[in-house]
């Protein structure tokens, strides 16, 4: 079947105006919040929430089963520190949606394909249209089941069947399990020596997808990938920082998901890609497995925090196009994405965020056999110096050239 498209702004803009609905609450607008501001919101809607601390106290996160295993957010800086991860207050109090509830959260678990011949978002046969969309239960509404939690540790479980676009009903469950790193983790995770004078958190989620079902999965019956999705609050000078492989087969990255991101936006050079992540302008971009690195960050100079995801990768599997349309082969895809939220026509906003994403390969496997996706989120507060050092180690990149970088493409 050949779908028809809305052009990508277009759909975007019915995406974003079915979700908020109205324009933020004042709750929501304020900016920034301390973790424990979003802490006593949070626990308004979950009596359940599981708070994980490292053994010095300071650093926290905020892991939720009612809302699908997400951590919601985390702080380096103990409760009354800076909120790193973005919240959307306003969605809360509202109706289900039966398209998406836009909840937030610094780390949460989806399943793809989103569209395509495969797709987890659309029945069978159906035009691939917002009117179409509808995000599965079960990673969008459903609460997930506690098997465990400890001071540092949980571990989360959710049996689920889902139906593919072809017609397959999959078995499957996922188990997921979020950790708090203790500095000398992330030390070694990072190959790094924390300065004194460097705030940190650290924590891992491991997310384990198994075929609960009576049938392989194969090209033929399709197959689920995990997503991985980090949002965060942006800042005016928060800038995305995402190594590649200057060497390899095809385009760096796809920049058009949205509309063509604006030059000013985005700029690539010696193996590092740029991508202004301060709220004000949407844009979203990919990059393939033959170009991807397992690393990837974020910078704020203005508010001195540099971010820091580690995720796996593997360059020889195959990945799903994620893309709403059945024209395309959905076995080429993109293994990480980022995205920068920004305000719609009308000039509403359901934001600002911006995202950091990673995807696992399409879990072609037997009964009873899984997968294992890992994706790591670091956060780092203090001395510039002390940061850029981070930074150079893991990015491969000198804090001080990222506003340069933006300057030549002005010119």
């Amino acid at each position: 079947m050949v779908t028809k498209l809305l052009k990508p702004m277009v759909l975007l803009s019915i995406f974003f105006t079915a979700c908020q609905g109205n324009e933020p609450s004042d709750q929501q607008k304020k900016v920034p919040s301390t973790f424990a501001d979003d802490l006593s919101f949070l626990q308004k809607w979950d009596d359940q929430l599981v708070v994980l601390s490292n053994s010095g106290g300071n650093a926290q996160l905020i892991v939720s089963p009612k809302y699908q295993g997400k951590v919601f957010t985390s702080t380096a800086d103990g409760r009354n520190g800076k909120s790193f991860g973005w919240i959307n207050y306003s969605a809360f109090d509202k109706d289900i949606d039966p398209h998406m509830n836009a909840y937030g959260g610094e780390d949460r678990l989806w399943l793809g394909p989103e569209g395509g011949a495969f797709s987890l978002f659309f029945k069978t046969g159906q035009e691939m249209i917002f009117d179409h969309w509808h995000t599965p239960a079960a990673i969008d509404t459903e609460s997930w089941d506690l098997v465990s939690a400890s001071d540092s540790n949980v571990q989360l479980s959710k049996d689920m069947e889902l139906k593919n676009y072809a017609g397959t009903s999959l078995k499957l469950n996922i188990s997921r399990q979020v950790e708090i790193l203790e500095h000398k983790a992330i030390e070694d995770m990072l190959s790094i020596t924390l300065s004194d004078k460097v705030k940190s958190l650290g924590f891992q989620t491991i997310n384990t997808l198994q075929n609960t079902g009576d049938f392989a999965w194969d090209k033929q019956t399709g197959a689920p990938c995990m997503w991985s999705l980090n949002m965060f609050t942006p800042t005016p000078e928060t800038v995305i920082l995402i190594p590649y492989k200057e060497k390899g087969e095809g385009k760096v990255a796809t920049t058009d998901y949205f509309g063509e991101i604006d030059a000013d936006r985005i700029a690539m050079e010696d193996g590092m890609l740029y991508f202004k992540a301060d709220g004000l302008s949407r844009g979203k971009l990919g990059i393939p497995p033959q170009r991807v690195k397992p690393v990837a960050g974020s910078y704020a100079s203005d508010e001195g925090v540099l971010t820091i995801t580690l995720f796996d990768v593997d360059s020889a599997a195959t990945y799903l196009n994620q893309e709403w349309t059945t024209e395309k082969d959905p076995f080429q895809g993109d293994a990480m994405n980022a995205y920068n939220d920004g305000p719609l026509a009308d000039g509403s906003q359901m934001g600002p965020f911006y995202e950091i994403e990673s995807v696992s390969p399409a879990a072609f496997i037997q009964p009873n056999a899984h997968i294992v996706h890992r994706h790591s989120v670091f956060h780092f507060i203090g001395d510039k110096e002390d940061l850029n050092i981070i930074a150079q180690r893991v990015l491969g990149i000198s804090l001080d050239g990222i506003a340069s970088t933006f300057d030549k493409t002005e010119k």
